[in-house]
């Protein structure tokens, strides 16, 4: 979330620089400041009133008489000072409280490259890499292609889970297998990234940290808290908010940065209000898997780690030979805690037209935050640093079915069946293609 003082002190420029998202905070921002300045009127109340308390209970421990009429007008104003004492302090938590949550539903700001834009027509095409494969046929889309092979099914999928579920066999389930092991292999041997396995529930606190509560609760699976377990869980929607969050209220030193994970999880999406929208095949699910990168870097180390992280992500999609764009998101189209996105986009002819394999955002501070993710900088000349806030970023590298699904229409021959890309063959127990049977 934004930083309450910095919000204050400059919030015709926040506002200015939200309004370029094209949702209207205006009235959010408004109430911040108002409540801003009771909460210093609290204070500033609150302080006077208890240097009052300590004068007043300094006088009346100096009256001899505990019986007298002095002592008891003097207990009588130590009361009410004390009274009022609490009312400040309960008017400055309420506004303290009151901010908190405004703050929580603000969103990060864009950052100043970030083109304008309200939603996907907005945004730019910064490369294109390789060309759509030649095909002197009609391409098939990927659900159609892996039917016919046996490899999927989306049928016994239905019966067993309802709607937006898969059931993969033999040399589905051996890709989808394959593809994560090779994208776990090449970040963390080429790319210098450590290898985490975390849980796939997560406390409430996980995902206010990584700014998907509150907005985005209707997109979660909650499993309520009972008797022996008090609070609730969510299945993680990525891999990012439990890795995101592993150093929360820790106090990591200068020579432990930048953090770099790389972790393979399955992801669980509600996907509400996407009802009609590819509700055929693997592009829209409720569960998938996914490989996510995520940094911990100092904050003028950002900026290049965003780049660097992309361009980690782009190997995948050029080691397996598919055609795809980097698109930078426009203000209107980003998530709300990022302050710059690139989207990736992968070709798929069964469909005519790109669509979004990994999303790699900078959130600048923003989610440090909220997950109180700080360190503490190499000493400076004047003696020990104060600690600061990192900076996180993350992106998907990629998810493992989409790519699936671009393998299958990039890779399609015009008999049905499909290469394996030569970089997943030793993956694959060598296997070149995939036919029916």
């Amino acid at each position: 979330m934004l930083d309450l003082r910095y919000v204050v002190e400059n919030l015709e420029a926040v506002r200015t620089r939200l309004c370029r998202r094209g949702d209207a905070y205006s009235a959010s921002l408004d109430q911040i400041a108002s409540l801003a300045q009771t909460r210093r009127e609290a204070i500033i109340n609150g302080e006077r009133i208890a240097k009052e308390l300590n004068d007043a209970t300094a006088a009346m421990a100096k009256i001899a008489d505990k019986k007298s009429d002095a002592f008891a007008l003097a207990r009588e104003k130590n009361r009410a000072l004390g009274d009022a004492r609490k009312t400040f302090e309960r008017e400055q938590a309420e506004a303290e409280l009151a901010i908190q949550d405004l703050l929580l539903g603000i969103p990060n700001e864009p950052a100043a490259d970030v083109p304008d834009g309200r939603d996907e027509t907005g945004n730019v095409v910064v490369k294109t890499w390789g060309a759509p494969p030649k095909m002197d046929f009609a391409p098939k889309e990927h659900h159609d292609l892996g039917t016919a092979l046996g490899i999927l099914d989306f049928e016994r999928s239905a019966r067993l889970s309802g709607p937006r579920f898969s059931v993969l066999f033999r040399e589905g389930a051996m890709l989808e297998r394959a593809l994560a092991t090779f994208m776990l292999d090449v970040h963390t041997q080429e790319h210098g990234y450590t290898e985490v396995y975390t849980p796939y529930l997560v406390k409430d606190s996980a995902l206010y940290g990584t700014g998907n509560l509150p907005k985005f609760g209707d997109q979660l699976f909650k499993i309520a808290g009972n008797e022996e377990r008090t609070y609730d869980l969510y299945l993680i929607p990525t891999a990012e908010v439990p890795v995101t969050n592993l150093h929360g209220k820790e106090l990591l030193a200068d020579d432990e940065l930048p953090k770099k994970y790389v972790a393979f999880t399955p992801c669980f999406r509600a996907e509400a209000g996407a009802a009609g929208r590819d509700t055929r095949g693997m592009i829209r699910q409720h569960q998938f898997d996914k490989v996510e990168v995520v940094q911990l870097v100092r904050p003028e180390e950002s900026d290049a780690a965003h780049e660097a992280l992309t361009r980690h992500a782009e190997t995948i999609l050029e080691k397996l030979g598919l055609h795809y764009r980097r698109m930078l998101l426009c203000a209107g189209d980003m998530g709300a805690s990022a302050k710059k996105t690139y989207d990736l986009e992968v070709w798929l002819p069964g469909q005519g037209c790109f669509r979004e394999i990994s999303s790699c955002s900078n959130f600048g501070d923003y989610q440090a935050r909220r997950a109180d993710l700080r360190y503490r900088p190499a000493d400076d000349a004047k003696g020990k640093a104060k600690p600061r806030l990192l900076h996180t970023l993350n992106g998907s590298a990629l998810a493992v079915g989409r790519t699936l699904v671009a393998i299958l229409e990039q890779y399609q021959q015009e008999d049905g069946s499909v290469v394996i890309p030569e970089a997943l063959r030793p993956y694959c127990r060598g296997l070149e293609k995939i036919t029916r049977r």
